[in-house]
């Protein structure tokens, strides 16, 4: 006769049943809600803020949230350099859906998943995407936008640079270099500033499957291209990595979105494309941030 199972391993049983086969049915119904909604670059802003709230109600967890947003950006068409302050030097609107480049797939996906209205996701943007002036505030110019990727992941507290905790530093590469000055010692851009940094980067013989398996389910890639260096620029692209092995970013190669295998996108025909990378999380504002 078989011995009954006691009340406790029963338990145990089910939940892990629970979680084999609810959860990923779950997921897999939230993420198909995704194919049933236009594209976002063909819709208008209301059409915009009517969806937002969706968004929040279906994916309450910021992370999941930013994924799913991210993933219905695949196909978004490419253009750079169209994000600005709609005044004097840079015209552009401050946030977009229609187009997108690297970065601006980054901070206005951040954007938007934090908020109810196009119109608060215009505000958040602002938050994100600028520094504070000398009283604290956020007004949008050209002076005051984060236009380095590296100072943006090394001093803006929305996206955070992790990449020291990955691995042994020892493992890393360091470099110093000061931004916005190049060789001949002038400004890469007028922005009458300059920083003086030290930072690590993973180097192309620690970019490996081991690696990805350390990293957030969702968190933000920056490319190192050696070339820029002499620019006072330390990276050449960004984009975000989901599942630890999918990488969603604007591509000018194929002029839209994609979403693409991370470690074939770069290692082409066994060849590195950059010179290494560097990793960020994502955090949500705060309710205190001016």
């Amino acid at each position: 006769m078989m011995k009954k199972l006691p009340v406790l391993t029963i338990f145990i049983l089910f939940v892990i049943i629970l979680l084999i086969v609810y959860f990923p049915t779950k997921q897999k119904h939230l993420y198909g809600w995704l194919n049933s909604l236009p594209k976002p670059w063909i819709l208008n802003t209301k059409d915009i803020s009517k969806i937002l709230p969706q968004f929040h109600y279906r994916f309450p967890d910021f992370h999941e949230r930013l994924k799913a947003f991210a993933i219905w950006r695949v196909g978004t068409p490419y253009e750079i350099f169209k994000l600005g302050e709609e005044v004097e030097p840079d015209l552009d609107p401050i946030i977009r859906l229609d187009l997108s480049d690297c970065t601006a797939h980054v901070l206005t996906t951040l954007a938007f998943v934090q908020s109810s209205s196009w119109e608060e996701s215009r505000k958040n943007m602002i938050v994100i995407h600028y520094k504070p002036n000398l009283y604290g505030h956020k007004i949008p110019t050209f002076k005051t936008r984060w236009h380095y990727t590296l100072d943006r992941i090394t001093a803006n507290p929305y996206t955070v640079n992790i990449t020291e905790q990955l691995l042994p530093l020892e493992k890393l590469v360091e470099k110093k270099l000061i931004l916005n000055r190049q060789e001949d010692e002038s400004e890469f851009l007028n922005l009458g500033w300059e920083r003086e940094i030290t930072f690590r980067y993973i180097p192309n013989s620690e970019i490996n499957n081991n690696l990805l398996s350390k990293i957030p389910d969702v968190c933000g890639v920056a490319f190192v291209k050696k070339a820029y260096f002499n620019k006072g620029i330390a990276i050449g692209h960004e984009g975000m990595i989901i599942n630890q092995k999918d990488l969603i970013h604007a591509s000018s190669t194929v002029g839209k979105t994609v979403r693409l295998n991370f470690l074939d996108y770069y290692f082409r025909d066994s060849s590195p494309i950059f010179n290494g990378i560097m990793i960020y999380n994502y955090f949500p504002i705060s309710a205190s941030t001016p």
